[in-house]
């Protein structure tokens, strides 16, 4: 579970960096948001493996934002951990009916976060995890998030590695970049469509020294489409 992305949502500053602490210690890479707001830019940066929730925030809850963020196709197979002082069962109950996929009451061990935030993603292992993509010896690794193409290591960013797999996973059909958007980003990720452009210009550089580029097609006047059919 080393080398896993954690995103803390988390108002207070310094709850933040003890977790940041505890978490780098335990070998995971630490991303931090003050409210939802901030998470939303974080998840468009790097999809995390897990989030860590705090329940009360100021503006969108953290009740609020993972009910929204379960909603969302690119967002739902995040496990969140809600992390509170909230202890009462109805409190617990209601947390994991909207989605948590676990519940830390404060005060907590560190010992027993980490061993939760294993636990939760040994779970969260997605059913098709073992799934390798392939189209014309490009292949998408879902369980390591790798790419080759023949065999050769394709380096990748996360928002990069993301669209690949999301047009290798739907290939021949046209989308719009709002449309991509939406399946990539999430629909309540607020970017500019142009933010499209930008990442497709660089997967496709990322893939022209192995011939791949050509497979990413732009659609005059609606969208984008991957084919291997030129």
């Amino acid at each position: 579970m080393q080398g896993k992305l954690i995103l803390v949502v988390e108002d207070e500053a310094p709850i933040r960096e003890m977790l940041r602490f505890a978490l780098n210690r335990a070998e995971f890479q630490v991303m931090e948001a003050s409210s939802a707001q901030d998470a939303r830019l974080r998840i468009a940066e790097a999809r995390p493996d897990l989030i860590l929730m705090d329940w009360m925030m100021p503006g969108t809850s953290g009740v609020e934002f993972t009910r929204e963020l379960k909603s969302q196709p690119a967002t739902r197979d995040i496990p969140v951990i809600m992390v509170t002082a909230r202890a009462e069962e109805e409190d617990k109950v209601r947390g994991l009916n909207i989605g948590c996929d676990d519940y830390v009451s404060k005060p907590f061990s560190y010992p027993e976060l980490i061993a939760r935030i294993q636990a939760v993603l040994r779970r969260a292992l997605p059913g098709g995890a073992d799934e390798r993509l392939t189209i014309n010896g490009l292949e998408v690794d879902a369980a390591s998030q790798r790419v080759t193409a023949r065999g050769q290591p394709v380096k990748l960013g996360p928002t990069e590695y993301r669209l690949l797999h999301f047009f290798v996973s739907h290939p021949e059909r046209v989308y719009t970049r709002e449309q991509v958007l939406d399946r990539v980003w999430g629909q309540n990720v607020y970017v500019e469509e142009r933010t499209v452009d930008v990442h497709i210009r660089r997967l496709r550089k990322a893939l022209e020294p192995f011939g791949y580029d050509a497979m990413i097609q732009t659609v005059r006047g609606s969208g984008y489409r991957f084919s291997d059919k030129v």
